[in-house]
């Protein structure tokens, strides 16, 4: 997609980060789960927290000045927990534009291999990752300790980390 830039997170993104989650949530997951009463109202406030605690580890798509999409790395090692794009722009290589940049930025720290998760019932994002040069190492039971857990596919890519030097250049 054209007109897509890609930058470090911002403070005041994060209520606009937080609502372009919960929508792919909405769209891509909430399907797959059995209906609780304050399920979507838990998971709004999730994200929102998620945002809050992670956004200097974020890196946001804008189209014509607007975030469309995020991705964020865990704090010390090569993980991406979250990778969102609005649903409305799926499937117009905004995610991976994301996903190419957080890899860089991983292997440029001398990460070797890069792993996600994704539920295992999320098919899309599945093919979509495997598209990407992931493959699968595992299925697990989610994490979360919900009553109805689902399960998730854990996936790895290698990388090609930078053992250059970095120093100054003419």
């Amino acid at each position: 997609m054209a007109g897509v830039t890609i930058r470090k997170a911002e403070n005041g993104d994060a209520r606009r980060l937080a609502e372009i989650a919960y929508s792919a949530w909405e769209q891509g997951i909430l399907p797959l789960l059995a209906a609780k009463p304050g399920l979507r109202e838990a998971e709004r406030y999730r994200l929102r927290q998620v945002v809050a605690e992670t956004l200097s580890r974020i890196i946001v798509a804008e189209v014509d000045g607007i975030a469309v999409g995020w991705c964020s790395r865990a704090a010390r090692r090569a993980y991406i927990p979250y990778l969102f794009v609005m649903p409305e722009l799926q499937r117009h290589g905004i995610g991976s534009m994301l996903l190419r940049r957080m890899e860089s930025m991983l292997e440029l720290g001398g990460a070797e291999r890069v792993h996600l998760e994704t539920p295992a019932d999320n098919v899309p994002a599945v093919r979509f990752y495997e598209k990407q040069g992931y493959r699968i190492l595992a299925l697990r039971p989610d994490g979360r300790g919900t009553v109805q857990p689902f399960m998730s596919v854990h996936l790895e890519k290698r990388l090609m980390p930078f053992d250059g030097d970095l120093g100054d250049e003419d």
